[in-house]
């Protein structure tokens, strides 16, 4: 007895012409990324195009901009993969409408219209907005290292740049001196490999001897305002608060600093008393208790200031700083499990784990961040045509300061210590009510709010708004780093990933909710 089976006949003509539309099902992904672009502003897309005109014609901006949204969307950046997956995968396919753009045209897409690509987030968000997914009450801030295409190995100091950029173009020179002596192919001078490029080696290490010349001309001004607020808080003999500097010279400033406040306390208690003991010796009277002397603070501030003048002498010749050769924008940062090289990437969430606003820096703190993101949610939710005001932000301890906690702006709860000691605090001291009590800190008020059950309730919303939308990025995409080079180029492919974000929340609800995929 034969065996059967149903087989495919691949061999079979079709009686009728095939069409794109049943290749895949009405409420596939694909389908709805098409949807969205029809609705996004393509005016800075299409200007860079010209009306007309000889040679070949450009893909439509329309079509390149949805094959990036469901690349993206899908975990896809390679522009070679993306390349393939137009030839051989439906989805692609249907929204490239059989063409197949050179994966050169696809990078050459992100790039030219980088700063187009950044424009469309807002875009997306007021569509998320017209369904519903941009409640303000409550919104949480974070950041999370990103990776540069740059390696750590690739840092190198000022004086190592400045000795490979005379390599190179002395390379550069002796090659144009032995070519002179010789015609080159068809007459042409062939340039040297390091230069071969528009932005060849030599501009790269020039870029990075600058940003390290930058880097290092921030942190002479800031220790420069860091030591004149200590000698003003000295002339006013008061001490001045905040973390000890690091480096030994800035701590010998501030011990100086320190000891002649202290001094000056000192004298103006003595000076008091000296008064005082006029008055009574005028009345005839005695003033009780003994005259104060130098005092254990002087006696203190003397010691550290022996003790960083010590330090400051034996102290070893600084460390000049490095820059990376391959990626001057980046920066070196720490990560749980050691260093990276890359950017600190910001974004602003609300509880449906849509994206108000993002942004990326070269600061590895995040306590500097508040205020610009801030503004930035500000922008991005006018532009998306939200007017509801911000309810309350979270942030992290990273985010603490006094100057944070009271800026002009929303209301906000700002751990003032870790998580984990936030806890044990917490529970140390027990939850309180009401507001906080007269004359409390910044920090103290803080911390009371913190403790109450509706403070305590509107932080732990923290933990399943903004942590999720960088886990889903990281994990379930693989977007640990960026592809591109340069804070602008990094800053539109963060705001592409989470444009991506919120098309893909905005997919999931309309299809969750039974409301189709028609997008109004």
């Amino acid at each position: 007895m034969a065996f059967h089976y149903v087989g495919g006949e691949r061999d079979q003509l079709f009686l009728l012409p095939v069409s794109m539309r049943d290749w895949l099902d009405e409420g596939h992904l694909a389908w709805f990324v098409i949807d969205v672009v029809e609705r996004v502003d393509l005016t800075k897309f299409h200007a860079r195009y010209r009306l007309g005109g000889a040679g070949r014609p450009p893909y439509d901006p329309k079509m390149m901009l949805a094959l990036l949204f469901y690349a993206y969307a899908t975990g896809m950046r390679s522009s070679r993969r993306i390349e393939a997956a137009c030839r051989t995968d439906a989805a692609f396919r249907v929204i490239a409408g059989g063409a197949a753009p050179d994966h050169s045209t696809l990078a050459e897409f992100v790039v030219v219209h980088e700063a187009a690509i950044k424009d469309v987030f807002f875009d997306v968000l007021r569509l998320c907005a017209v369904a519903g997914l941009v409640p303000v009450e409550r919104l949480a801030l974070d950041g999370t290292k990103m990776a540069a295409d740059a390696a750590l190995d690739q840092n190198r100091s000022a004086q190592w740049i400045r000795d490979e950029v005379a390599r190179v173009v002395a390379g550069a020179i002796a090659t144009d001196a032995a070519e002179d002596a010789e015609a080159g192919l068809l007459g042409f001078e062939q340039l040297p490999v390091d230069l071969a490029t528009k932005a060849g080696r030599v501009a790269r290490l020039n870029a990075a001897l600058a940003q390290l010349e930058a880097v290092e001309a921030a942190a002479r001004a800031e220790a420069d305002e860091k030591a004149a607020r200590a000698q003003q808080a000295a002339a006013e003999g008061r001490k001045l608060n905040g973390r000890k500097p690091k480096g030994p010279q800035a701590r010998l400033a501030r011990a100086e600093a320190d000891h002649a406040a202290a001094v000056a306390r000192a004298e103006a208690k003595a000076a008091a008393r000296a008064a005082k003991e006029q008055a009574a010796q005028a009345r005839g009277h005695k003033v009780a208790g003994r005259a104060p002397g130098p005092g254990t603070g002087v006696e203190r501030a003397a010691a550290a200031l022996e003790a960083a003048r010590a330090a400051a002498q034996d102290a070893p010749e600084p460390e000049p700083g490095a820059a990376n050769v391959t990626d001057p924008d980046s920066r070196m940062m720490k990560v749980p499990d050691g260093f990276v090289q890359g950017y600190n990437a910001q974004a602003m969430v609300n509880e449906r784990q849509v994206v108000v606003a993002r942004d990326v820096t070269q600061d590895a703190n995040d306590v500097g961040q508040f205020t610009p993101m801030l503004r930035a949610t500000e922008e991005s939710l006018a532009r998306a045509g939200v007017t509801e005001p911000v309810g309350v932000v979270t942030g992290d301890a990273g985010y603490w300061s006094e100057a944070n906690a009271t800026a002009q702006g929303p209301d906000r709860l700002i751990a003032t210590q870790k998580d984990w000691k936030q806890r044990q605090a917490a529970r140390a001291l027990g939850t309180t009510t009401g507001p906080p009590p007269d004359g409390a800190t910044p920090l103290e008020a803080m911390e009371h709010r913190l403790r109450t059950p509706e403070g305590a309730a509107a932080y732990a919303t923290r933990s399943h708004t903004v942590e999720p939308v960088f886990a889903n990025s990281k994990e379930n995409r693989g977007f640990r780093g960026f592809r591109r080079r340069g804070l602008e180029a990094v800053r539109s492919e963060w705001s592409l990933m989470m444009t991506v974000q919120n098309l893909r929340k905005l997919y999931d609800h309309l299809a969750g909710g039974g409301a189709g995929f028609a997008v109004t």
